[in-house]
């Protein structure tokens, strides 16, 4: 049976070949509190990578993954196979043992 959603079908292709998918959580670094408020449309933008998991119904979670040059936060988005909550959990888990990202904090500049 077809499915109504292209992008449950494009992942269940994916996930033929990998257990996680890996991209960026917002195509731009973090941006600083209140900076965008009058700009409606970026904001909008900035969630664009994570709208895909939530149309297909998969897993997914943003682990943080580094700083900008100007020291704003970066996030790394995985996203997984339906119910497969285990496997990103993991491998979330093991990427924040490899790196020490998770217990850095940008500086907040107001």
């Amino acid at each position: 049976m077809a499915t109504l959603i292209p992008q449950v079908e494009d992942f269940k292709k994916a996930f033929e070949a990998c257990d996680v998918i890996a991209c960026p959580t917002a195509p731009t670094p973090a941006f600083k509190i209140g900076e965008k408020v009058d700009d409606p449309l970026t904001m909008y933008l900035s969630d664009i990578f994570t709208i895909s998991a939530n149309l297909a119904g998969i897993p997914a979670l943003s682990a943080p993954c580094g700083f900008s040059a100007a020291g704003l936060p970066i996030g790394l988005q995985l996203m997984g196979k339906h119910f497969d909550e285990e496997m990103i959990l993991r491998v979330g888990h093991a990427f924040e043992r490899a790196t020490e990202f998770h217990k850095k904090r940008p500086v907040l500049k107001v």
